[in-house]
């Protein structure tokens, strides 16, 4: 591009900069005086303007802007706002650009500082650098843009203090400072700027104006003065008396500035100068806990327009003569306070009063008291809006006709009740009417039909139940020519969906979560105006009529959530009438919409296309094209089969968000394509990509979210991929379950990352050291083999919340560095090969939740200082050798323990009383020990057990990001030992098991009767151990039971009764006892085999082949202890014994009596066996006494 408006383009089009949006598609042209955003002067033909502003997120440049534009040394107008240059500095040649008059780079999220060469354009009128991310402190070159008129600054991260040289700019008009870090006092040079007409300033607390500010006394041009959180207004009344003597100011603000009641008592009375121009106040974010301010404004001033206060009152009620003095005031802000329904008599006779906004206050008077207090005075004919929300009113809706000038009325998220009176009148210029969030019950009256100024009508999430056919009727009076939104969403309306082309003004239609079902007929037409469509979370079925599709201004269409079951080529067929050419957005999720894709490229301007949880299937057409427009293509979760190519995504440069997962798809694009598009999220699990690492993705630079896991990937990850993950800031990757190999690089990351799996893959080597900057982070079920190097780095870890490296190759000790990582919630290094103890460093782990350590190769104890992990949810030490007593602490300290698995260790001791504090303990598994003694009768303080209910209100397994972040959730799983074989029980299943494993001890004593009271037990195991005594006789209390094992103990007596009331039990095992009797009949209890009693001689009954006769046996019963089958120590053991004794005896002492050598040796080696184990007993008699006292 020449200056002379002909040549290339490179200013915008250079490398750097990235036009997703067709912004520059006229710039093909050779004259570029005729291209969009740029003109040129008809004299010279210098470009004299360039206007590239982007519209928010839907049309922007993004990159980095060209320096060739220094080529347009004619330049006098460059607007580049509203675009996207993320990361990048302000370029310092735009400071070259000497003829600049106006420059515009609002909300283009620069970071860095401001140029210093800015202070070089000396043209310059107008410069605006706010909603940017710029940070230091403001050059004070800017003070030599002598002709400037207009700065903007705020709402970027500058620091230090304002520059005085800013009082330089003698001609300037708009100086806007809010929003950044500055402290120290506002130079008071400003005061020199006497033509300034606005001033803006946010202080954040650390900003002061000092001198009384005096200095403000010369801006004799203000107009506008708004000062936000300026920390010491409330010292001083003199800056306030200057203030009032500004001749001409229009609007104040005094945001945030302390100022109280205090201040306004201490205050000398006075009058503003400005007291006929002063049209706009605003008091708002401050501490008045009295009414008083509304006697102070209307004594400094009688021409109040618009009053804000919002947060700042605790009540209002004030006398009559504020709403006398108030004869100009129309709009009263009073958000987000505590005033109550009595207050509002204050403001009745406020004549000239507009809006009146009460959101959030303490109103809990019925409404029509309230209305009455505003009714009592001439408000009532002014008062065109009037905003109730957010209180606590109560009763219904009254008589509204009295306030003949309302527009608006608000009452949404209230406690109204009831039905509203038939009968009732609306005002007859009301327009928008909202009642959303209420409980308002039964039909919408025909009257609201006759009101002919209604255009809003929202009465979401209420409790209709009237049939939409008869509500269609209803509003089908005068009000169907002018409404133009219907809001019903949340209710509990039912019936089918009429024909609504009589609503010649409605455009937006929301029928979300109600009853409508059946069949939407052809005949059911649409209003002519109508752009967006909801009938989500209903029950219709079938398929769209094609009256639909000759909706000519319809955007948004919503079906999803219903049982749709039509072919989806045929809707779209019936959608190709003149919606095809508006329609937007096509959302059908979660239906039974079956068939193949066909062609949408005839919906020109579709741009969000919703197919996911439906049952599509078929092979995709080869030939079809999606829709040139299309930016949101969510498809996952189908029966789609066939190959998607580069052909197939052609022309849709716009796509960001492209989501194929779960479906059968592969995606085969020529080797060196470049897709046209720049996607933000990448969703194709499942997909097949392989297998080879996918090269298209080395284009996708803007992407947020990927997941390519399960994608039949064998590959190693190229290096390129991995320099994508510090492109963007929070990005989460998954690539698991691949067969993705090799050693990750350890590649620098600026950024953090979200979330990362990698899990069941092939990698090897040691844990690359960048993979520390993420959120979560997931490498179970690979090769690595080092670890050392990622914990135990220097430097605090502040962002890693779940670390899952379980099922690797990890050996050795387990790193002492965990006070590094402060905010670890979830580790799992379960299933390596980690040996040693357990470091103690885990015990600074104080946020964490869950640990899990099964499966390794640990010894000695538990370590004392894990007891300050007192957030735990779950602890999985099992398949360990650890061993020592069972800590006491863990029931003392773990108040929030659901999940406790220890088993296959070496604890031994009686279990401590404390375990019993474990009152949310959902899962205890002791099993395979060396525990012993009574099992304790507190076990009745397991108070989740002995609910009955579903325990998933008990597990909320998520954690806060930061202190102003928002939360994230993570799954548990669990191991346990489940009808035979151990199995893995994941987040669902798990929070609804209750169950305790105390098999393969020694305990022994009786089973404690309060186990009985553990009514929401579905697992218990008590076999393999010593206990005596009977089966608890109501056991049966424990209906939810689904396992019970009680095999190989020593109990005795009948099976109890009460067992036949568990009608859930899938698993029972009895036997291997000295149970006697008849064995109760049940449908469940005669169904399990006969292994479950086998080996209770005394036992009969079927399924038994023993029959009782009598209710008894029908041999003599038979205590006599028997022979174990799973025991060593058989008969068969003992008679080979015997024989084996007999044969070595006689060959050891036949050899000793035959010669006479070997006899004197044996005699001489048992002489000195028992010397020495005589020294031996004396030692440890003398250690153990010692240990004793």
């Amino acid at each position: 591009m020449s200056s002379k408006g002909e040549g290339s383009t490179a200013p915008i089009q250079g490398s750097a900069i990235v036009d997703d949006y067709g912004m520059l598609s006229s710039w093909t042209t050779p004259h570029c005086c005729q291209w969009k955003g740029i003109r040129c002067s008809n004299l010279t033909a210098h470009i004299l303007s360039l206007d590239l502003h982007g519209e928010f997120v839907d049309l922007h440049l993004s990159g980095e802007i060209h320096k060739s534009l220094m080529e347009l040394p004619q330049l006098q107008y460059l607007n580049l706002s509203y675009n996207s240059f993320e990361d990048s500095h302000i370029p310092e040649f735009i400071g070259s650009l000497k003829n600049l008059k106006y420059l515009d780079l609002f909300s283009c999220r620069f970071s860095g500082k401001i140029p210093s060469q800015f202070g070089s354009l000396s043209h310059l009128r107008y410069l605006n650098l706010a909603g940017n991310s710029l940070g230091g402190s403001i050059p004070r070159q800017l003070g030599n843009l002598s002709q400037l008129q207009e700065l903007y600054l705020a709402d970027n991260s500058f620091e230090g203090n304002v520059p005085s040289q800013l009082g330089n700019l003698f001609q300037l008009q708009v100086l806007s400072l809010g929003d950044s870090s500055f402290e120290g006092n506002v130079p008071s040079q400003l005061g020199n700027l006497s033509h300034l007409q606005e001033l803006y300033i946010i202080g954040h607390h650390a900003l002061k104006i000092d001198d009384g500010g005096q200095w403000l006394s010369n801006l004799i041009s203000l107009t506008h003065l708004y000062l936000d959180s300026v920390s010491n207004l409330n010292r001083s009344h003199t800056w306030l008396h200057v203030i009032g003597k500004l001749p001409k100011l229009r609007e104040l603000g005094l945001i945030d500035c302390s100022l109280s009641d205090y201040f306004i008592l201490s205050s000398r009375p006075f009058k503003f100068n400005s007291s006929t121009s002063l049209s706009v106040l605003d008091l708002s974010f401050n501490t008045f806990t009295s009414p008083m301010i509304f006697e102070w404004v209307s004594n400094i001033t009688s021409s109040l327009v618009e009053l804000h206060l919002i947060s700042s009152l605790q009540e209002g009620s004030t006398s009559g003569h504020f709403g006398m003095a108030m004869n100009s005031l129309r709009y009263l802000d009073l958000r987000s306070n505590t005033l109550k329904g009595r207050d509002l008599k204050s403001f009745t006779n406020i004549c000239t009063l507009y809006s009146l906004n009460l959101h959030m206050n303490n109103l809990t008077e019925d409404l029509p008291s309230i209305l009455d207090h505003l009714s009592s005075g001439c408000v009532r004919h002014s008062l065109r809006e009037l905003d109730l929300s957010n209180n606590h009113i109560t009763g219904n809706l009254p008589e509204l006709s009295v306030f003949s000038s309302l527009k608006a009325l608000f009452l949404d998220q209230n406690h109204l009740s009831g039905e509203i009176p038939q009968d009732i009148i609306l005002p007859p210029k009301l327009e928008s009417l909202s009642i959303q969030w209420n409980s308002i019950e039964g039909r919408i009256p025909k009257s609201f039909g006759n009101a002919c100024a209604l255009c809003l009508l929202d009465m979401s999430s209420n409790s209709l139940s009237e049939e939409f056919s008869v509500i269609i009727h209803h509003l089908s009076g005068c009000s169907r020519n002018s409404l133009q939104e219907l809001s019903l969403q949340g209710n509990k309306i039912n019936g089918t969906f009429p024909d609504l082309s009589i609503f010649l003004a409605l455009k937006k239609l929301d029928l979300t979560e109600n009853q409508l079902s059946g069949k939407i007929s052809e005949g059911s037409k649409l209003p002519p105006s109508l752009e967006y469509l909801s009938i989500q979370l209903n029950k219709f079925e079938g398929g769209i009529p094609k009256s639909f599709g000759n909706a000519c201004a319809l955007r948004s269409l919503d079906m999803s959530k219903n049982s749709f079951s039509e072919e989806f080529p045929r809707i779209i067929h019936h959608l190709s009438g003149c919606a095809r050419y508006s329609l937007e957005e096509l959302d059908i999720n979660c239906n039974q919409i079956n068939g193949t894709l066909p062609d949408f490229s005839i919906f020109t301007s579709l741009k969000g296309l919703y197919l996911y949880i439906n049952k599509l299937n078929g092979e995709i057409p080869k030939n079809i094209q999606f829709p040139p427009q299309l930016e949101k293509l969510h498809m996952y979760s189908n029966y789609l089969r066939g190959v998607l190519t580069d052909y197939n995504f052609a022309n849709v440069s716009r796509l960001r968000e492209l989501y194929l997962s779960d479906n059968s798809l592969a995606l085969e694009f020529t080797q060196n394509w470049v897709p046209p598009f720049q996607l933000f999220f990448i969703k194709l699990r499942s997909c097949k990509l392989g297998p080879t690492f996918p090269k298209w993705l080395k284009t996708q630079n803007k992407f947020y979210y990927i997941d390519i896991s399960n994608a039949s990937i064998s590959d190693v990850v190229p290096e390129w991929f991995w320099g994508k993950l510090s492109l963007q800031e929070g990005m989460t990757i998954d690539i698991s379950y691949n067969k993705l190999r090799g050693i990750i690089p350890n590649i620098p990351q600026k950024f953090l990352i979200d979330e990362m799996s990698l899990r069941s893959n092939q990698f090897e080597g040691p844990i690359p050291l960048f993979l520390r900057n993420s959120g979560i982070l997931d490498l179970s079920k690979n090769e690595f083999s080092d670890s050392t190097l990622f914990l135990c780095l220097n430097g605090t870890i502040e962002t890693l919340y779940q670390l899952d490296i379980s099922n690797n190759q990890l050996s050795g000790q387990i790193p002492d560095c965990w006070s590094h990582f402060k905010s670890l919630i979830y580790l799992d290094l379960s299933y390596n090969n980690f040996s040693g103890k357990i470091p103690t460093s885990m015990g600074s782990l104080f946020n964490l939740q869950a640990l899990l350590l099964r499966n390794n190769n640990l010894i000695s104890e538990i370590p004392l200082p894990l007891r300050s992990c007192t957030e735990l949810v779950m602890l999985d030490m099992a398949e360990n050798k650890l061993s020592g007593l069972f800590p006491a602490w863990i029931g003392s300290n773990y108040k929030k323990l659901q999940f406790l698995s220890l088993g296959s260790n070496n604890f031994y001791g009686t279990l401590p009383m404390q375990i019993c504090y474990l009152k949310n303990i959902q899962l205890l598994d002791l099993s395979i020990n060396n525990l012993f003694g009574k099992i304790p009768k507190c076990i009745k303080n397991f108070v989740v057990m002995a609910d009955n209910m579903s325990s998933i209100e008990y597990h909320d397994y998520s954690f806060r990001i930061g202190e102003s972040g928002g939360t994230n959730s993570y799954e548990l799983n669990g191991n346990l030992t489940w009808k035979g074989s151990k199995q893995m029980f994941m987040n669902d299943e798990l929070s609804l098991l209750k169950g305790i494993d105390l098999s393969s001890n020694h305990f022994s004593e009786e089973i404690p009767m309060e186990i009985e009271d553990l009514f929401g037990l579905i697992l218990l195991n008590l076999s393999r151990n010593n206990l005596i005594g009977k089966i608890p006789s109501n056991i049966g209390k424990l209906a939810s039971l689904e396992f019970l094992d009680l095999s190989r103990n020593q109990l005795v007596g009948s099976i109890p009764t009460s067992l036949t009331q568990i009608d859930r039990l899938t698993m029972l095992d009895l036997s291997h006892n000295y149970l006697s009797g008849n064995i109760p009949v049940s449908t469940q209890l005669q169904s399990f085999s006969t292994s479950s009693y086998e080996d209770n001689l005394d036992l009969c009954g079927l399924p038994l082949e023993k029959l009782c006769i009598n209710e008894e046996p029908t041999q003599d019963p038979n205590v006599k202890v028997h022979d174990d089958e799973y025991s060593l120590f058989n008969n068969d053991f003992f008679i080979s014994m015997s024989f084996g004794f007999v044969i070595s005896f006689w060959m050891v002492f036949g050899s000793i009596l035959l010669k006479r050598s070997w006899r004197h040796a044996y005699f001489k080696f048992l002489i000195s066996l028992a010397d020495n184990i005589n020294d031996k007993v004396s030692v440890f008699t003398m250690i153990f006494k010692v240990d004793t006292d």
